[in-house]
């Protein structure tokens, strides 16, 4: 949403930042979600499923012609008698007509270097960065956004390019590594930062955040002590390793041959996934993906 309002200011397009602000009873999207509109129609976001988003553009479109920042009621207790949503409940809208582009452009920076975002958002049409300006002005909200969900995979095989693809259609950030030329060259095909792996003996530096997952998708096994540690080292999110429990046993024991303590090796999920037993690969992808941004959404909650 914020990178359509820097699109927009790019190609002289005035927007404006809707953001939930409160809700009653149950809703489809939760508060501090945001959707951005530009002057000639283009929007990004949602806030329901498809009941509310035209009146939310019409709405956006109107607050830019009158320069003024409002909030409006939908659903539930809204003036709009005859847009209701499926949920039954309501939502409090707030529109911002020509956000502070220096904060929006500080915003999106921080996010690209993987940096957490506390936004504050003032009734009266005021944006700024941090929780200071909260308390300051009082009548403001505080929305956090975190760096989106990065995946690095790593192995050969089909699982890989079924997962790069399935994680694609996700639109997540991915990575891959593999000892697979032909993996590494379809992994660059479809648009991933793809590294060729020379020898388990020597493995590349694994750099993983706190919002990033390792999938690990070796046939091989013995590529994976190495790698594992690699990745036990970083901050990530999540480190999963594809396998039954008996080489999940052998992993584990592996990793304690290396050095590594208890605690740590407990981090690698094994076997991956949320279906029992996946054996065909894009099964197999499915169940780890949903594990995976299963764990990133209870993070970032």
């Amino acid at each position: 949403m914020l990178n359509l309002l820097a699109d927009g200011r790019r190609r002289g397009l005035r927007g404006v930042l809707a953001t939930i602000t409160n809700l009653t009873g149950s809703g489809a999207r939760a508060i501090g979600t945001h959707m951005a509109v530009l002057a000639n129609g283009d929007c990004a976001g949602s806030f329901s499923s498809g009941c509310v988003e035209a009146a939310i553009v019409a709405e956006a479109l109107a607050v830019l012609t009158e320069g003024q920042a409002r909030t409006v009621r939908f659903g539930q207790g809204s003036p709009y008698l005859d847009l209701k949503l499926p949920c039954g409940g309501g939502m409090d809208v707030l529109f911002l007509p020509d956000p502070d582009m220096a904060v929006i452009d500080t915003a999106l920076a921080q996010l690209a270097r993987r940096e957490p975002v506390s936004l504050a958002l003032g009734h009266s049409g005021r944006i700024a960065l941090g929780p200071v300006a909260v308390e300051q002005w009082g009548d403001a909200l505080r929305v956090a956004r975190t760096p989106p969900l990065r995946l690095i995979l790593l192995g050969h095989g089909a699982e890989m390019l079924t997962s790069l693809r399935l994680a694609r259609s996700l639109r997540l950030a991915v990575e891959l590594f593999s000892p697979d030329e032909e993996v590494v060259a379809a992994g660059k095909a479809e648009g991933a930062k793809a590294t060729l792996l020379g020898s388990a003996a020597s493995p590349p530096e694994l750099d993983g955040d706190c919002w990033t997952a390792f999938l690990f998708l070796f046939h091989d096994h013995d590529w994976e002590p190495p790698l594992l540690a690699k990745a036990l080292a970083s901050d990530a999110l999540w480190i999963g390793a594809m396998g039954s429990p008996r080489t999940h046993v052998a992993r584990q024991t592996a990793l304690a041959g290396l050095g590594l303590a208890g605690e740590a090796i407990a981090r690698v999920h094994g076997p991956v996934g949320v279906i029992p037993s996946a054996r065909d690969p894009t099964t197999l992808a499915l169940s780890a993906l949903a594990e995976i941004v299963g764990a990133y959404a209870a993070a970032t909650q």
